[in-house]
């Protein structure tokens, strides 16, 4: 196995390296800021891909790449400064390529932002900060050239989680599905509504776009001073609705208890949250989207929030194989919370409709 030298080597700009410190945010890779020697030089992000979640690290790449490159030549066109802190740089290996394979695992770097920092706490303010930026986000890559392929197969596709859900329970390989079976019922009354976005993209009516698809506060560089860099994390930045990005962003931001939370009293949806960012991201997204994605950006929230219900309950009924757990009832326990912030938001549904009415 090649040492963290060796394979920053690899990446010839780097040039020599003062340290290596490892870095704890990010649950999917590994993540190490590497310090150079010179004080005048730059520092980077080294990074070893999880292999496991992102099977083609060529097409991962490939997309980044395109992404990346689009945005800086926005940014460029529009005459904007700082341009090196406002998008990632990845850097190139001896041959060209932005990732660097040791045999056994997939290595890359970019460029390190200096004087940035990522938010955890979600306020209004915030909120809308986040629901510009990825607003713009989207808005800038909506006439991207280049094909981009999914980095995770049909990662929000609905009727692929409830076919998997469907299997779970025909199998219950736990054991625990009578335990289960009034939330089972509760999910699948509503698996018709929930396929619709599917059926609307078969129908030609509502659009793939380019998406972040993990639309967290924390995936986004501020500066010192507060104020919005550049959305991080492209992992999962592939063809997708926005209906997606709004909504995964309202299922984790807009909770006003935890998405694992032992008292369900503490689950229900922040309509403060929701109203700031709708209000921030439909003032930059507006420029491009169709009628059809704006009236069901609402619908968005609610799907999210199905999605990962049904995606904590298949994994508790398949016996916590995919999910890490705390504790035996831990997904049950996510289950719940994520169905009850599921039966609150229904309960908003005509008060964000008319909400975003009123912004258009």
């Amino acid at each position: 196995m090649k040492s963290l030298n060796e394979i920053i080597a690899q990446f010839p700009e780097v040039g020599k390296v003062g340290e290596i410190i490892p870095l704890t945010a990010g649950l999917i890779n590994q993540t190490y800021k590497v310090q150079t020697e010179d004080p005048q030089a730059c520092d980077y992000i080294l990074q070893c891909v999880n292999h496991q979640v992102f099977k083609d690290v060529e097409l991962l790449q490939h997309n980044i790449e395109c992404v990346t490159r689009h945005i800086r030549e926005k940014l460029e066109k529009a005459h904007e400064t700082d341009i090196d802190r406002k998008v990632l740089r990845f850097v190139p290996t001896a041959e060209g390529k932005t990732y660097y394979f040791d045999g056994e695992r997939y290595w890359r770097v970019c460029v390190f932002i200096p004087e940035s920092q990522t938010l955890e706490a979600v306020t209004p303010e915030s909120s809308y900060l986040v629901g510009v930026k990825f607003g713009e986000f989207e808005a800038m890559l909506a006439d991207l050239p280049e094909k981009l392929g999914e980095t995770i197969p049909d990662f929000h596709n609905m009727e692929f989680r409830l076919e998997s859900f469907k299997e779970a329970i025909a199998s219950n390989k736990s054991g625990r599905l009578e335990k289960v079976q009034w939330m089972v019922d509760e999910l699948l009354k509503r698996s018709d509504e929930m396929c619709k976005a599917e059926r609307l993209y078969r129908e030609g009516k509502l659009p793939k776009r380019i998406t972040h698809c993990d639309t967290k506060v924390n995936n986004m560089l501020f500066d010192e001073n507060g104020k919005v860099l550049c959305v991080i994390d492209l992992d999962t930045t592939m063809p997708g609705f926005v209906l997606s990005d709004f909504g995964d962003f309202i299922r984790t931001a807009g909770n006003t208890g935890k998405e694992d939370d032992k008292n369900l009293d503490n689950v229900n949806l922040n309509m403060d949250i929701f109203r700031s960012f709708a209000k921030g991201y439909i003032e930059s997204a507006r420029s491009f989207l169709l009628p059809i994605e704006i009236e069901n950006l609402p619908y968005g929230a609610k799907l999210l929030t199905y999605m990962q219900t049904v995606r904590f309950l298949t994994d508790y009924i398949d016996g916590d194989c995919y999910y890490k757990i705390q504790y035996p009832e831990h997904n049950w326990q996510r289950s719940q919370a994520q169905f009850k912030l599921l039966q609150s938001i229904e309960e908003h549904e005509k008060e964000m409709q008319n909400y975003i009415q009123s912004l258009i």
